[in-house]
């Protein structure tokens, strides 16, 4: 597979002066647990995660889509750099994000599948509160913390983002909700404020950009962390000016394919308008050059969605289950156009972030992903690596350009993604050491992230 290719411009000398400097402050000053910085060390950059839900491959416009409009990100794309290598560390919801703000493995935190919002399921499961996150890690830093729209680690009062280390939050706890009504697939309603559930009337889209906005308004003066957590596009698919399809005043209709492909159309393009006002926000305060935007989806699309040229969807361990799209963007930093083939995933944001901030990790929680700040800033990848996932019966191996898929009892399966993205030719009896070199790497894998995983609650605290 080629290396990353990117013409960069030259970054600012008085820049880099200031990373330096930051970084010799930051060791000096390192906290016993997880590390602050010393208070008259350079301001850190502010940053901006904003997180899809089950947007495809080939559901941007920068990636190739001619049907949905998405002006902003792919402004943010030709800004900055796209990732054409990138995935989510599992294809569906709440175990990608508890990678996403752990930088480990989800099946380390106890969350390998969906937490369902059904009590007869596994409501009552979430991220432990042993478990760290990224806001939790840099709020010695000085760093205030948000998180807007879909949390999905926990529907217990105990499992709050409020709990993890966010200053704020405003959004739902659940896998989803209706965009109108605000209940959930079990007629709950959510929608919080912090701790406290209100009433606020609005399209969720709208209210997750507006709550970001505010944020950023209200924390331009300081160093500020900002998740932005979109439910868009996933189901229930609704425009701004549907009907609710849960809750009290819900209407009854049923929903055919292009009504489908109409509302999820507009949903990506009102998530669109929100990156945009976020955008705009940073520009207000004068914070754009100061401030990383990194956006990715938490898994691939599902059917009725667009994965491109990738084979499979939401849910499956095919890439199109797991390879998003991704663009991170920081002018002065990052070289507007720039492409990044280097294997990346969605556990490598946390160490980004820790290493922009000046922050080191958990000495008892070894992250599993790696700062991607080297690539940003021009540099070139780092040595190779492997990288697994896991999802019910299904696993799978990353290993260079070389895939192993395993689908139960099935036989694995070995493709070569430099040639055969799609995953149409399997290799597997012509290499039959390499695939048994990864079967044991995975088998090692899976020990390693299974020994001392957190324990999930039998039953719910409240009862």
């Amino acid at each position: 597979m080629p290396s990353t290719t990117t013409r960069r411009r030259p970054v600012p000398t008085a820049f880099l002066v200031a990373l330096l400097l930051l970084g010799v402050l930051t060791s000096a000053s390192q906290r016993p647990a997880f590390c602050g910085v010393a208070d008259d060390a350079p301001r850190r950059p502010n940053i901006v995660v904003i997180l899809a839900d089950d947007l495809g491959y080939g559901d941007l416009g920068c990636y190739g889509n001619q049907e949905i409009n998405t002006p902003h990100l792919d402004k943010l794309a030709a800004g900055g750099m796209r990732f054409t290598d990138f995935h989510s560390s599992g294809p569906v919801c709440s175990p990608t994000r508890a990678g996403l703000v752990t930088g480990r493995y989800q099946q380390r935190a106890g969350v390998p599948g969906v937490i369902y919002a059904d009590p007869k399921a596994n409501r009552h499961h979430g991220l432990q509160l042993s478990e760290i996150t990224f806001a939790e890690m840099l709020a010695p830093a000085g760093y205030r913390t948000g998180v807007m729209g879909k949390w999905h680690l926990g529907y217990e009062p105990q499992f709050n983002p409020r709990h993890q280390g966010f200053d704020v939050f405003r959004g739902y706890v659940s896998g989803n909700i209706d965009y109108i009504s605000h209940y959930d697939r079990m007629e709950i309603y959510d929608w919080w404020h912090d701790e406290e559930k209100v009433e606020e009337p609005g399209y969720s889209t709208h209210l997750i950009s507006r709550h970001a906005v505010k944020f950023i308004d209200e924390n331009h003066d300081r160093p500020f962390c900002l998740y932005v957590a979109h439910e868009a596009p996933h189901s229930p698919f609704q425009g701004p000016g549907d009907p609710p399809q849960r809750g009290p005043n819900k209407a009854q209709e049923k929903l055919g394919p292009d009504r489908i492909a109409r509302a999820r159309r507009e949903m990506i393009e009102e998530m669109d308008r929100g990156v945009g006002d976020v955008v705009a926000a940073l520009e207000r305060h004068d914070l754009r050059d100061s401030t990383l935007v990194f956006f990715l989806s938490d898994n691939g699309a599902e059917r009725n969605g667009s994965n491109g040229p990738l084979n499979g969807y939401k849910g499956s361990l095919w890439e199109g289950g797991h390879r998003v799209p991704a663009i991170a963007n920081w002018p002065g930093v990052v070289e507007p156009g720039a492409e990044c083939d280097a294997l990346t995933i969605s556990l490598d944001v946390t160490p980004t972030l820790l290493d922009l901030a000046g922050v080191a990790p958990p000495r008892d929680r070894p992250l599993d992903g790696r700062s991607l700040r080297p690539l940003l800033e021009g540099g070139k990848p780092a040595e190779s690596r492997r990288l697994f996932w896991q999802y019910g019966p299904q696993g799978a191996v990353r290993d260079g350009r070389w895939k192993l898929l395993m689908q139960g009892e099935s036989p694995p399966r070995l493709y070569d993604l430099s040639r055969d993205l799609g995953e149409t030719t399997d290799l597997s009896a012509d290499q039959p050491d390499r695939v048994e070199r990864l079967q044991t790497a995975y088998a090692a894998w899976r020990k390693d992230v299974e020994t001392g995983a957190a324990v999930q609650p039998e039953k719910p605290a409240s009862k």
